[in-house]
């Protein structure tokens, strides 16, 4: 790729992740169902962020920052493994997290104790609050010699976008080396970035497959990941996909509410632990699981053979929420 090579990237991950055939699920849903491990990417308890933290953290250590600020729910994911690269780094992080979902001890606020994180609450339901309360922090560091680096919420800006596209690649070899094509591939989708990036991905390495976020929350997604296709493609001087309307489409699955478990995810979450032993938090990757499988029984995925799953990690809020 032109201009692939001149970003600045670090290898804080271990790839390539396991890609596999689910033996047992696609027997029971006579389909072929394969799944993509990111949750075994050896950071933590791993998860999609880490293939966005590479290029932004990159970026903040070119910028000469010192000290990363990120958010999210306050059993954010991305937090977590934010705070964990962070002090793999040398770097000193902040998380300013919406007083939302559970606040008490538990899951992922224990880890990003663990790793050494500040971590505070604001009580609102807008981040442009928290951008804004990140600002004024940057502008107190740059008065005391340092220099702040804000990651907007699950790292979904376009460069964080571009580690997605190279999971696709890592995906596309692994396919290759297994005999098989992969005619769709599925993930959650939260805010945005790892769906732009595998959906610009698939655009690039696997061109006959098809791309769905599973979103767990409202947000606009299909016009935001949109947008960060076409700036991520900028960014590594490719074309945009004039084929978006075809490749790719969001199917929403939010139930209750963002990072509010939904009762009738709970087989499907169950079923996975108890067939494979692969766990799923029960508000992100448990919710698109249960959406993807629901949709296999409808037939979403007629006549494609071989079908990917991506697991973007979170199971450190099992510990935190009882399953709805």
């Amino acid at each position: 790729m032109s201009h692939w090579n001149n970003l600045p990237q670090l290898r804080l991950g271990v790839y390539p992740t396991p890609f596999y055939r689910l033996e047992n699920i696609s027997r029971i849903y006579n389909k072929s169902i394969w799944i993509k491990r990111d949750d075994l990417c050896g950071v933590a308890l791993g998860g999609n962020k880490v293939r966005k933290l590479e290029y932004l953290l990159a970026d903040a250590q070119k910028q000469g920052c010192d000290t990363v600020f990120t958010t999210g729910g306050a059993q954010s994911n991305h937090a977590m493994l934010t705070a964990a690269c962070a002090a793999r780094l040398g770097m000193r992080c902040v998380l300013i997290l919406k007083k939302r979902g559970v606040t008490d001890r538990k899951g992922n606020l224990v880890l990003d104790d663990i790793f050494g994180a500040q971590v505070e609450f604001m009580d609102t339901d807008s981040y442009e609050d928290i951008y804004a309360e990140m600002r004024e922090r940057c502008e107190v560091l740059a008065n005391q010699g340092h220099k702040g680096y804000i990651i907007p919420v699950g790292g979904s800006t376009a460069l964080g976008s571009i580690g997605y596209a190279e999971c696709v690649r890592e995906l596309a070899e692994q396919a290759k080396e297994a005999g098989i094509e992969i005619s769709h591939v599925a993930s959650a989708t939260g805010s945005g970035g790892t769906t732009a990036g595998l959906v610009l991905g698939t655009s690039l390495f696997l061109p006959q497959a098809k791309a769905t976020g599973l979103g767990v929350d409202t947000d606009p997604f299909e016009e935001i990941v949109s947008e960060l296709v076409k700036e991520a493609a900028g960014l590594v001087g490719q074309p945009v996909p004039t084929d978006m309307d075809s490749r790719f489409r969001m199917i929403y699955h939010v139930g209750a509410g963002y990072a509010i478990p939904n009762a009738e995810d709970t087989p499907y979450i169950e079923e996975l632990a108890r067939q494979e032993g692969i766990l799923l938090d029960p508000v992100y990757t448990g919710k698109a699981w249960a959406k993807f499988l629901m949709l296999v029984k409808e037939g979403y995925f007629d006549g494609q053979e071989h079908i990917a799953f991506v697991h973007t990690g979170g199971a450190a809020a099992l510990f935190a929420m009882e399953l709805g």
